[in-house]
């Protein structure tokens, strides 16, 4: 069966039969007012329908099949700007007025231009030295909040078996304070050193780059003995690309181009939960 579904926060009925005539879809099955499933569609016409989904800001994701989502076992994502809403350093750096130096390296290292993201972390939490670690929650209780749909997917994620797991290049500052928000099932992030009460401007301990985000995956699913079609991961830096690839379900989520680029699914309209809707 080949099936697309098509997803945006206000996705009108005359843009659904647009789409579905331009598949030569056999069939149109409606989700809810934000989603649709066009049902047989004509192979041929995938790359003209996703160009018009583009110009309409409609997300679309190609599948063989709905498979029940509870036979996935596993909800991996990354944090900053995926997660939730904002880049932890930058807010960090802009409490201390240093954000333009920090933003201006996070934003080469997203966009995949500086290649070795340990090097990247390390050049920005040195910018953070002597900020107070009061700054930290600052951050977490004003600038913080989850992108939409998070909560619902995590939840439908538990409800249905899956191990949640969050893999951050950030810091277990907010990593740690998110799963006791939303009972993550496993967390991974950098610490930052602090010291009477300032930040050192350092990392402890190894960092959390690419290749630990793809192994800490690997890992997760060794374990559970979940193969490669029961594995959804979500990010949207180039950091993030590793541990997609090892997901049938990776996701880019509102993602820099090189990103988006290379994963085989994303959302660049719809918030986190769309997700639920390509699976029974």
């Amino acid at each position: 069966m080949s099936i697309l579904v098509i997803q945006a926060p206000h996705l009108s009925s005359a843009h659904t039969e647009q789409l579905a005539a331009l598949a030569c879809a056999q069939g149109v099955q409606k989700l809810s007012q934000t989603a649709a499933r066009l049902l047989e569609f004509d192979p041929a016409t995938y790359e003209e329908v996703a160009a018009r989904c583009a110009e309409l800001n409609i997300d679309l994701a190609r599948l063989d099949r709905i498979q029940p989502f509870s036979d996935c076992r596993i909800l991996a994502m990354d944090m900053d700007s995926t997660l939730i809403n904002i880049e932890c350093i930058d807010e960090i750096a802009d409490i201390a007025g240093r954000k333009e130096q920090v933003a201006t390296i996070t934003e080469a290292a997203m966009r995949g231009e500086i290649k070795d993201f340990s090097e990247s972390l390390t050049r920005r939490v040195a910018l953070l030295k002597g900020v107070p670690a009061q700054a930290l929650e600052r951050v977490y209780d004003e600038r913080l909040h989850l992108n939409a749909g998070a909560a619902r997917l995590i939840e439908s994620a538990h409800q249905s078996g899956l191990k949640t797991l969050l893999v951050s290049g950030g810091f277990t500052f907010f990593t740690q304070r998110l799963q006791a928000r939303l009972g993550l099932s496993e967390i991974h992030a950098n610490t930052l050193e602090i010291e009477n009460g300032l930040l050192t401007g350092r990392v402890l301990g190894p960092i959390i780059d690419a290749q630990a985000k793809a192994d800490k995956l690997t890992a997760l699913a060794q374990n559970l003995g979940a193969k490669n079609d029961q594995i959804i991961a979500m990010g949207d830096g180039a950091n993030d690309l590793k541990m997609l690839s090892l997901a049938k379900y990776g996701v880019a989520y509102r993602a820099k181009p090189v990103v988006r680029a290379q994963a085989p699914f994303a959302l660049d309209n719809s918030g986190l939960d769309a997700v639920l809707n390509w699976f029974a």
